[in-house]
């Protein structure tokens, strides 16, 4: 049986009450008397069996008693707020604000901007290029989508992809500075996006973690290590969605076969408040649907996943020369 709880107005006085430490102003709020907060006061406070505040001429001060119970009163009002907000939010109309990895961002999602407009074009995006987890609780931000280990607790979360790793470098600089083989990387420049764990995969499986002493900068992410792999400074570890389009142009390649899963995936992330809302959700499909058709073309040379980490696997250049007109 579900248990009782105390009557709504009662609850309302003693929240606007608490909030404005002030009867008068409390009932200015809730547009009733003074003597009509007064009242409701007494009554919660009668059907509680507790003092909820101590009064003094004018103001009024929480009791013990009454702090313990604020948090739990106030948080209950925002959650009915928010809830309202939502369900009176246009479905497909309105603003969203979507935090997202940069890489991602800038290389997938931006160039597809123009496929959800045509889809909603009375809904404004604000993107904002980050993957700090603490957009997830941010008031001001709707929906993330994030890289990490899925490990955020108390909200909704959906894996969004997984991806693989290799190495990516621009057609002018493997022409000038052919790479045939992995120990060819020696001279070349390691461009790093992370702290180094994803080049240590990767050249883990190629039997090659003595390059790892090579020369190497170490960009702020893989969105800035992949843009200066294409302008020719070194070589970046691409992936199999944020680099699938420079593939494609001609704008890198790929010069071996050998690809690694990546230390973590993309999440799609959201307070789990926001997950009925129907913009909200429309983003969320429209991602989804944008990945599977994203999976149905074969539009780049992207490297498949190692069959086994039990032997040295097989290293082959696959983009020895520069596509005219391309670069």
């Amino acid at each position: 049986m579900a248990k009782r709880l105390p009557p709504l107005n009662p609850l309302r006085a003693f929240e606007a009450t608490a909030r404005h430490a002030s009867l008068t102003k409390a009932a200015g709020e809730l547009n009733v008397t003074h003597g009509a907060v007064s009242h409701q006061i007494k009554a919660l406070e009668q059907s509680l069996g507790v003092k909820l505040f101590e009064r003094t001429g004018q103001r009024v001060k929480l009791t013990p008693h009454g702090a313990e119970f604020l948090p739990a009163v106030s948080a209950a009002f925002e959650g009915i707020a928010a809830a309202t907000q939502r369900m009176t939010r246009p479905a497909s109309a309105g603003t969203l604000s979507v935090s997202c990895v940069p890489a991602l961002l800038l290389l997938w999602m931006t160039p597809r901007l123009g496929s959800f407009t045509a889809q909603y074009p009375d809904i404004q995006l604000t993107l904002i290029p980050s993957n700090d987890p603490k957009d997830i609780r941010a008031a001001d931000i709707d929906i993330c989508v994030h890289y990490g280990d899925g490990g955020w607790s108390d909200c909704w979360i959906r894996k969004w992809s997984g991806l693989e790793l290799f190495p990516v470098v621009s057609p002018t600089l493997i022409n000038n500075r052919p790479i045939r083989s992995v120990r060819d990387l020696a001279d070349h420049v390691f461009l790093h996006g992370d702290d180094g764990r994803e080049w240590h995969t990767w050249l883990a499986a190629a039997d090659a973690l003595d390059l790892e002493r090579g020369r190497r900068h170490r960009l702020g992410d893989a969105r800035m290590a992949t843009e200066a792999a294409v302008h020719g400074h070194g070589v970046a570890l691409g992936d199999s969605v944020t680099a699938r389009a420079l593939l494609a142009r001609g704008m890198l390649v790929a010069p071996f076969t050998l690809s690694v899963p990546a230390v973590d995936d993309f999440y799609v992330v959201c307070r789990n408040e926001m997950r009925s809302a129907p913009i909200v959700q429309l983003f969320i499909d429209w991602l989804f649907a944008e990945k599977e058709q994203d999976e149905g073309r074969a539009d780049a040379p992207v490297a498949g996943r190692v069959p086994s980490r039990r032997k040295r696997p097989a290293l082959k250049v696959i983009g020895a020369k520069a596509i005219p007109g391309k670069v």
